[in-house]
């Protein structure tokens, strides 16, 4: 079953598809706080296979469910290998070495120029339009990102090491900005469910045998019931039903302008550790929480023109 192309949606009004990314970001806020508990039991590793192989299976059960066919077209399966391995094998394996060598300043902080390199992707393989209200959008979204980063009172750290760890991380929203943007022709033969399905089944192979050895060496018995329910939740909620939503987005709304919904997620992330964790939160986060919800207002508002293929 192919996915039937919707119509665009009225830029100037915030929609459904809105309301479903603001969702997403809220769940994928929440879900550092729940990875941080559930890694006290897991190891990282193991902790990537067990939930990306959940999701998988989620989402390949609902797939079936839905449309009743898992086949892609042969043409396709060399990009749907393609995008797998960078949207799912390649972007965890970067996240989980490049935390380990720097901090979760200097992480968070790499991981906010998501936008600019999909804004730069999408410019440059002419996926879509981009309009100055959209460029405008991604800057004052990351000057809000920045805001908030320095406002937590945590350093950036520049030693030797955490250049390495910098250096791993940028890869991030370098392989998530290639994935989303490479997805969008994609999206024009199947539906968002049946694209997240196939590439994160695909990419969770390597992810499972990379782990292999942290899986036979994990003490499953020892593991808390918390921690398995901080699991539940990421596969289910944070993989299976966030991905789906990213690409709906993607789909309706265009691929840059989802993507400053990407920096909602450490406006949520924040708020979380500060009600969850008890950490603070001070006035100039407060203030560039309120740029990154004004950078989304800006982009949604209709500037007269429709981004190409949004």
């Amino acid at each position: 079953m192919t996915a039937t192309t919707a119509e665009p949606i009225a830029k100037s009004k915030f929609s459904a598809v809105d309301l479903l990314l603001v969702i997403m970001s809220f769940i994928w806020g929440i879900n550092f706080s729940v990875i941080k508990g559930a890694l006290i039991d897991f190891s990282p590793l193991s902790f990537n296979a067990v939930r990306f192989s959940s999701a998988s299976l989620i989402l390949l059960s609902f797939l079936w469910l839905r449309e009743r066919n898992l086949g892609i077209k042969k043409k396709h399966l060399g990009y749907f290998i393609m995008l797998g391995l960078i949207g799912n094998t390649a972007y965890q394996l970067f996240f989980i070495n490049g935390i380990s060598f720097t901090t979760a300043t200097n992480s968070s902080l790499i991981i906010a120029t998501t936008p600019i390199f999909i804004v730069l992707f999408s410019a440059a393989l002419h996926v879509e339009k981009i309009t100055s209200r959209i460029v405008q959008g991604v800057i004052l979204s990351f000057a809000g990102i920045v805001m908030i980063i320095l406002g937590s009172g945590k350093p950036l750290s520049f030693t030797e090491q955490s250049w390495i760890g910098d250096l791993l991380t940028i890869a991030n929203p370098i392989c998530w900005g290639s994935y989303t943007v490479l997805s969008k022709p994609m999206l024009k033969e199947y539906s968002p469910l049946k694209l997240t399905a196939i590439t994160m089944a695909i990419g969770t192979v390597p992810l499972i045998l990379v782990a292999t050895p942290s899986l036979s060496t994990e003490n499953w018995t020892a593991i808390s019931i918390n921690s398995w329910l901080s699991l539940a939740f990421s596969a289910v909620f944070a993989i299976s039903i966030g991905y789906v939503a990213w690409y709906i987005g993607v789909n309706r709304i265009g691929t840059s302008r989802t993507a400053l919904y990407e920096n909602l997620v450490t406006v949520f992330a924040v708020a979380s550790a500060w009600i969850l964790l008890s950490e603070n939160m001070t006035a100039i986060q407060i203030v560039g929480a309120a740029l990154v919800f004004v950078s989304l207002y800006m982009a949604r508002r209709n500037n007269g023109k429709q981004p190409k293929n949004a």
